[in-house]
């Protein structure tokens, strides 16, 4: 991977990232290295919420906390009642999710085995011939 950040930055924003999951009371907070693993990003961190609602509000404060930092979010998915929020802040991936959500697409289990990414990686159609239509013609 192209590393977006240096490793000093990298720290600053997992700590930034980390206090505004713990301001906002979340659970089991992990953060995963995936630099090995992706050109995408370098660590995913996944948070629970006890609800959508509290999904939501973590989301919010990850989000205002990373710009008062000085790490703009590239991007958020996950609508006003969603079990599973994510913030892309380039080299730091933040995934906030209910409990349920969490066990049922296990995250961790994905990054933690090379052989299941390797699984998912999309492999190229063959080209389609012409149809038999423009055989006549």
């Amino acid at each position: 991977m192209i590393n977006t950040m240096t490793e000093e930055r990298l720290t600053v924003c997992l700590n930034l990232v980390q206090s505004a999951l713990e301001d906002m009371k979340a659970k089991n907070i992990t953060v995963l290295n995936v630099e090995d693993l992706t050109d995408v990003t370098e660590r995913i961190v996944i948070a629970d919420g006890t609800s959508k609602r509290h999904v939501r509000a973590m989301a919010d404060s990850v989000g205002a906390e990373a710009k008062q930092g000085g790490f703009m979010p590239l991007g958020r998915e996950g609508g006003l009642d969603s079990d599973w929020t994510l913030i892309d802040l380039g080299a730091v991936v933040v995934h906030m999710m209910t409990p349920q959500a969490r066990e049922f697409y296990d995250l961790e289990g994905l990054w933690s085995s090379p052989e299941q990414l390797a699984e998912l990686v999309a492999v190229p159609r063959e080209k389609k011939t012409a149809g038999r239509r423009n055989k006549n013609k």
